[in-house]
């Protein structure tokens, strides 16, 4: 990528989507066209003639379409999603699966349309079977049945990966596909109803110690173990996959999807993690597990080898990770 290519962020309102715009500013890129839903943060004075945010409905495909066609960015990062936690996709499933089939087919499509020639699609680490040994590879994908209370999210990004892969088959693109593990970090959602795990527990145990409470409740056992990615760190990982192009180049080939796993390669247990949250919020009273809630998937710790072949490693370690999260959100009551 070159500094002056016009370098478009779908999603640039979201957790992941923010991350990619400040990422591509401390780079020195100097086209950043972001499209927003909702009200986007505020990237600061070097953002100054060099993001540009537009509202679109990016599951409305003649919006989309005539968006592309009109602005012809050279390359895509597409960070637009509708996300949620075990509760959320539990609850909302139909919406989960066509929202983001919606959004994907409309973006990825018009990209081709209008000449995109590089993209990058974000999915998730749940598109892999729920039983699948740890640690995940990419070649696992497909090889088993999916964790039950995420499938209809899951198969939406699953499609999305067949569509990166089908188009540069077809068409000679270049559409990468980047499978993130548990994300969190500034813009999180903290909605207990539809938030992931991670903010789930700081909303819980700030609120405890506001309140004075003797302790705070988490879902499940306790027992399954997850893998957490600060959001600054895949952003930074996500350009440089779109800029190291010529060492990325053995991902597009007619044998295997262009599907690449992002994540730290190590892994705590919920209950492990919750210490951690009461640490950094400053909590002292009991965790309570409830075990009559859902745990998901047992472990889905990734095989991070294809990024660290490129030289890269996450920077913000997990217990500093949460204590700017923390902080993030504490800023976010005002």
């Amino acid at each position: 990528m070159n500094k002056a290519d016009k370098i478009l962020v779908a999603g640039a309102a979201g957790m992941v989507g923010s991350a990619l715009v400040r990422a591509l500013l401390a780079r020195g890129f100097e086209n950043i066209l972001g499209t927003i839903h909702r009200k986007a943060p505020d990237f600061g004075p070097t953002a100054a003639g060099r993001v540009r945010l537009e509202p679109l409905d990016l599951m409305d495909q003649a919006s989309v379409r005539a968006f592309f066609e009109r602005e012809r960015p050279d390359h895509v990062f597409l960070a637009a999603a509708k996300v949620g936690g075990i509760h959320a996709n539990n609850t909302f499933p139909a919406d989960f699966i066509h929202a983001n089939l919606a959004i994907q087919t409309s973006v990825i499509h018009s990209a081709y349309q209008a000449g995109v020639q590089r993209l990058l699609f974000l999915g998730s680490s749940c598109i892999y079977p729920r039983d699948c040994p740890p640690p995940i590879r990419e070649s696992y994908l497909l090889t088993g049945p999916l964790e039950a209370t995420n499938r209809p999210y899951a198969v939406a990004k699953i499609a999305g990966i067949e569509m990166c892969w089908a188009y540069n088959r077809q068409y000679g693109t270049r559409y990468l596909a980047v499978m993130p593990t548990n994300l969190y970090g500034p813009g999180d959602n903290y909605d207990l109803q539809t938030s992931h795990v991670l903010p789930a527990l700081i909303r819980k145990a700030h609120e405890a110690k506001m309140r004075g409470d003797r302790s705070f409740t988490v879902w499940g056992t306790g027992t399954p173990r997850r893998e957490f990615l600060y959001s600054d760190d895949l952003a930074d990982a996500c350009v440089l996959l779109m800029g190291e192009a010529g060492k990325t180049e053995s991902l597009f080939n007619d044998q295997e999807p262009p599907l690449v796993n992002i994540g730290c390669g190590e892994d705590v247990t919920i209950a492990e993690l919750a210490k951690m949250v009461a640490e950094a919020v400053g909590f002292e009273g009991e965790i309570v597990f409830d075990t009559g809630k859902p745990d998901g998937t047992p472990q889905k710790l990734l095989d991070v080898s294809r990024m660290n072949g490129l030289g890269w490693r996450p920077s913000v370690a997990l217990l500093a990770g949460i204590g700017l999260a923390y902080g993030d959100y504490v800023r976010s009551l005002g």
